[in-house]
């Protein structure tokens, strides 16, 4: 029999990230057991088959069919009073519990919550113990997001991450209520969809004959063929997986920088007045590269066709173009661009790049998308439309929000996952400014110099993971974790001034969390440093000393 007395307990759970209130949790338990129904309401069948799917599988739980009001019930709800993201999660002593959302997708996040609520057993896949009952605290949680737009870059252009590691990187941004997933798919190191009216872009494009060990000034190659794609097939059923954890998946196609293996696959694409294009590879080094896409119809019209396609997988209504690092010493020596700048009477090489971008962004507006590029995008000219990406710093983001652009903010120097953790030497290739886990619960998305109305346009924050030194998906659980938990937090929670937040009230919470992650087998950073087996001794990286300009 349950413990009834109605005294609270510690509060909190553990949950991670911070829900708006609690009411509660009393020592009554309220358990679901192998008797247990799953009522589920019109609106909320993707959660349920997702409770089956994990609860069920890590209890041993069958969770039938069940209605709404009986008893020893899991009922998930609609409640339109309530914010589309929003939950109310009710655990009621001798009831069950009801997971009420304004819209499916708060009936799934308040799911997550419940998950989190049953303890690490929860994040299993199987039940340690056949028969045991899932079993949480009585108490009310009313819980919503702070921002729409919650996401993570994952970059597989530079270090190819088979389609199943997808998946599961999907998972973990949903068990920290992330609903958006930027794919970086294209790049000078490699091409990663396949695109069925240009097959040489995966056929040629997809690989790269070696790549450079660490940093560009490392020493070190591995030798070995490094590529890899997935087939159309292979998206669908990526984006199909992301839209049943309410995860909107944003393709990102670079134009007109970082783009040599798509001029290596289709050597006309480049500026061939300039450089012989057809000696070009996939590039097998890190940094800017100077070879960019010409400024012609030729490559207008193909990248177009390329589009098509992508729209037709992708059902976001953001695509990203990248827009950034497209230097133009080709374009200035280039008789064609130069040609190019005269007939539309530009500028110059800045508003060339305005003019490539605008390009595109009429061209997806008239097919119902929006084009969202980095910061770049804005020299020259910020196309009608556009929504940037703000990554040198905030600076960008302010510009474009002052001039009525929404904004994502992902600040290099405040959520660039691949950035080291510590100063120590132990850190595995270190890049960048050191950003420990207290750093990025400290990161504020929305910059004070923005009014209330200016503020408004940030859409949302995104914490990018490049993986030019993450060559695995070990490499890359240790750069992304714990420190993506403290970023869904900023995401999420309603968080006081950043010198106000309860770091150690977090640092609590994440005690808790790391036993999730753990049964989930994520390989993350631990409190006290790199194991002896997440080091990576002679591999050099680019630290750079001191605090992160804060730009």
């Amino acid at each position: 029999m349950p413990d009834t007395d109605p005294t609270p307990t510690a509060p909190g759970g553990g949950l991670v990230p911070a829900p708006l209130s609690i009411d509660g949790p009393y020592r009554s338990a309220v358990r679901l057991g192998e008797e247990t129904a799953l009522a589920a309401a019109p609106g909320t069948e993707d959660t349920a088959r997702w409770l089956r799917t994990t609860l069920g599988a890590a209890f041993g739980l069958p969770l039938p069919p069940g209605s709404d009001g009986a008893t020893d019930t899991l009922a998930l709800t609609l409640d339109p009073a309530l914010p589309a993201e929003g939950y109310r999660l009710e655990a009621v002593i001798g009831w069950g519990v009801r997971i009420t959302g304004g819209g499916p997708a708060g009936v799934f996040w308040g799911a997550q919550t419940l998950r989190q609520l049953l303890g690490p057993h929860a994040f299993r896949r199987a039940p340690l113990a056949p028969g045991r009952a899932a079993v949480l605290p009585q108490q009310t949680i009313e819980d919503g997001p702070r921002f729409g737009w919650r996401g993570m870059l994952l970059d597989v252009a530079r270090h190819f991450l088979p389609k199943d590691g997808v998946l599961r990187c999907l998972d973990l941004l949903a068990a920290h209520k992330l609903n958006v997933l930027h794919l970086h798919l294209t790049d000078d190191q490699g091409w990663r969809i396949e695109i069925a009216r240009y097959p040489k872009l995966t056929g040629t494009g997809g690989w790269r004959e070696r790549t450079k060990l660490g940093h560009r000034a490392s020493p070190l190659w591995d030798e070995r063929p490094h590529g890899g794609y997935y087939t159309q097939d292979d998206i669908r059923e990526i984006v199909a997986y992301a839209a049943q954890r309410h995860i909107t998946v944003v393709p990102e196609i670079d134009i007109p920088g970082h783009s040599q293996a798509a001029i290596a696959a289709y050597p006309e694409l480049g500026n061939t007045d300039v450089i012989d294009t057809t000696s070009l590879k996939v590039w097998d080094t890190w940094g800017v590269n100077p070879n960019v896409l010409a400024p012609t119809d030729n490559t207008l019209r193909f990248y177009e066709q390329v589009l098509e396609e992508v729209l037709a997988l992708f059902p976001s209504p953001f695509v990203h173009i990248g827009g950034d690092e497209c230097p133009k010493d080709q374009w200035k020596a280039s008789a064609t661009a130069q040609a190019r700048i005269a007939e539309l009477s530009l500028a110059g090489e800045d508003e060339l790049q305005s003019w490539f971008i605008r390009h595109f962004d009429r061209w997806l507006a008239d097919r119902g998308r929006r084009l969202i590029g980095w910061d770049e995008i804005l020299e020259g000219g910020l196309a009608e439309g556009a929504a940037v990406s703000s990554w040198r710093g905030y600076a960008g983001g302010i510009a474009a929000a002052k001039s009525g652009h929404d904004v994502v903010m992902c600040p290099e120097q405040q959520v660039y996952l691949d950035h080291r953790q510590h100063h120590s030497p132990d850190e595995p290739v270190p890049i960048g400014f050191v950003r420990t886990l207290e750093d990025v619960y400290r990161f504020e998305p929305v910059p004070p110099e923005l009014t209330a109305d200016q503020a408004a346009h940030v859409l949302g924050t995104q914490a990018n993971a490049w993986t030019e030194v993450m060559d695995s998906q070990q490499r890359l659980d240790y750069q992304v974790f714990p420190r993506l938990a403290a970023f869904a937090e900023v995401a999420w929670s309603r968080l006081p001034a950043p010198a106000d937040r309860d770091y150690q009230d977090f640092t609590r919470r994440m005690a808790v969390h790391y036993a999730r992650l753990d049964a989930l087998g994520v390989d993350y950073r631990p409190p006290g440093g790199p194991l002896p087996w997440q080091k990576r001794p002679g591999v050099l990286g680019r630290p750079i000393d001191g605090a992160p300009p804060n730009v």
